[in-house]
């Protein structure tokens, strides 16, 4: 489930995605628990059943917290769901979902130490370490978007400052792009967005780049370093042996796949000596975290899977 739609997929047992289903996504815990239990109902027979939300979400199936969801905060999605559809079902973040199913069906197939970051409205995103996937001791691992890049910068929805999806999201990009227009940059952008710079959006920073706009790509250039600094900072922590970058924004990675793998090579540390990560596209496109979500019980099961033992 996401700010504006639930997607739900079956899968097979091969991972091929055999039906789907979606709704808008509700406006209050009662409608959204109907919403989920009518989804599940529309895909037929499961063996198994997955949730993944945005925000942060523990290993017995709550959603603590969410910057885009805040009417959801406080539900308890599993015990809510599960008597709705008689079985319980496993719930994560839904970043975290969109990272297992590139990892066991995308682009990450095959890889055993991978993070992906998700950059969309915010960024989010997941972690898997020696072929398993890490959710971290409350179920909160990979909210990567909340890492403080800028302790000076601007104000987050989380309430706090300088996060890096402040940056190096969709949101970001727009946010450079209105700060270098009030520095006298992209006439065209901002008359492209009808003359008003606080109308400014990705979007037409985006087309206007793909038209040649040397302001335009200075601005993807900006962009590009923010996430470049982000992947660089979990690299030196992670060390993984590849990123995938999904979300709203990979279907622009012609612009900024390689001006950010550029800049990663600049920022990384001792990049001489070490090998570094490989940069990928997310395969899956919007049916990562729904994917994700469907195999979520398969890969808990599995042996030495890091996370609850049981759904929920």
């Amino acid at each position: 489930m996401g700010g504006t739609k639930c997607l739900g997929v079956a899968l097979d047992a091969d991972g091929g995605v055999t039906r789907t289903a979606r709704v808008p996504t509700p406006a209050t815990s009662g409608e959204l628990v109907d919403a989920l239990a009518g989804i599940v109902a529309e895909l037929g027979p499961a063996s198994s059943v997955g949730v993944g939300m945005p925000g942060l979400v523990t290993h017995r199936g709550g959603l603590v917290a969410s910057a885009h969801l805040r009417a959801m905060a406080g539900l308890a999605v599993a015990d809510a769901l599960e008597p709705r559809i008689g079985m319980r079902p496993w719930v994560a973040n839904d970043a975290t979902c969109a990272t297992a199913a590139e990892w066991r069906l995308g682009a990450a197939r095959g890889c055993d130490d991978v993070v992906m970051v998700t950059l969309g409205t915010g960024i989010g995103g997941g972690v898997v370490t020696s072929g398993r996937l890490v959710t971290g001791r409350n179920g909160f691992a990979g909210e990567f978007g909340h890492m403080t890049v800028d302790p000076d910068g601007p104000p987050c929805p989380c309430g706090r400052r300088g996060c890096w999806e402040r940056f190096a999201s969709g949101t970001g990009l727009a946010r450079l792009a209105r700060d270098a227009a009030w520095g006298g940059g992209l006439r065209d952008v901002v008359a492209s967005a009808g003359g008003d710079v606080q109308a400014v959006r990705g979007e037409h920073v985006q087309e206007a780049a793909r038209a040649g706009d040397p302001d335009a790509l200075a601005v993807v250039d900006e962009f590009a370093r923010w996430v470049a600094l982000g992947m660089a900072n979990l690299t030196n922590a992670l060390d993984p042996a590849a990123f995938v970058l999904g979300g709203g924004l990979a279907a622009g990675a012609d612009l900024y796949l390689e001006p950010v793998r550029a800049w990663f090579a600049r920022l990384l540390y001792a990049t001489d000596l070490r090998p570094p990560p490989d940069i990928r596209v997310a395969a899956l496109g919007e049916r990562a975290g729904a994917v994700g979500a469907a195999l979520l019980g398969e890969i808990r099961r599995s042996p030495g899977a890091r996370g609850a033992p049981t759904p929920g």
